[in-house]
């Protein structure tokens, strides 16, 4: 079996984290999601929810240090990226895995190991899963979708000077409402194996 990397950029509500999840549960390889803020809170010692909102804030985070020459203050937004891509490319350094978003395709670009997909739905698919998933009204969900549309559209454009959903970024982009989550799984599934022999 060769060493394979699987990044999943996705819109938010198109299921891409799950469908991340069901195929490093069948292929029995590393999830990476959430961990990257928790090795960026472990790597700094700032406060969780700072960090957490360094990660979703449209607008650059400060946090606070203390230095022997008193306090200084820093853009956490930088200084979570800067560490981000080097856990990246620790984990995918490490062994075989999956990681959802965080500009994980930028950062691995250009390695041969990995494939780089790109999750996407109609607005009114994600719409209805993401009241399902947050038990919210249609109008919250709304509200919901766009913010995080903004967000990491801001993040990525930030980051890299691309858009998230550029085809020359991805060697996948898909549809999960064409299939559904389940079998777009199946899909990517047999890609991987026919990619790195899975």
């Amino acid at each position: 079996m060769k060493h394979a990397v699987i990044t999943i950029g996705c819109e938010f509500g198109s299921g891409g984290p799950e469908i991340g999840k069901m195929l490093a549960d069948r292929l029995e390889i590393e999830y990476y999601d959430r961990d990257l803020v928790d090795k960026v809170v472990e790597k700094t010692g700032v406060d969780r929810e700072l960090v957490e909102k360094a990660d979703t804030s449209l607008k650059k985070v400060k946090y606070r240090f203390d230095t022997k020459f008193g306090p200084r203050y820093a853009n956490l937004t930088n200084t979570m990226i800067a560490i981000q891509f080097e856990v990246i490319q620790n984990f995918a350094d490490k062994s075989s895995c999956v990681i959802i978003g965080r500009c994980s395709d930028y950062v691995l670009k250009d390695r041969d190991d990995c494939l780089r997909i790109f999750i996407y739905a109609p607005e009114d698919v994600r719409i209805e899963n993401i009241k399902k998933e947050h038990g919210i009204s249609e109008k919250e969900a709304k509200a919901m979708m766009k913010y995080h549309d903004e967000a990491l559209h801001s993040r990525y454009k930030y980051v890299t000077g691309t858009y998230r959903g550029d085809r020359h970024n991805r060697q996948l982009l898909i549809d999960s409402s064409l299939l559904g989550w389940e079998e777009t799984a199946d899909y990517i599934e047999k890609l991987i194996h026919m990619k790195f022999g899975y």
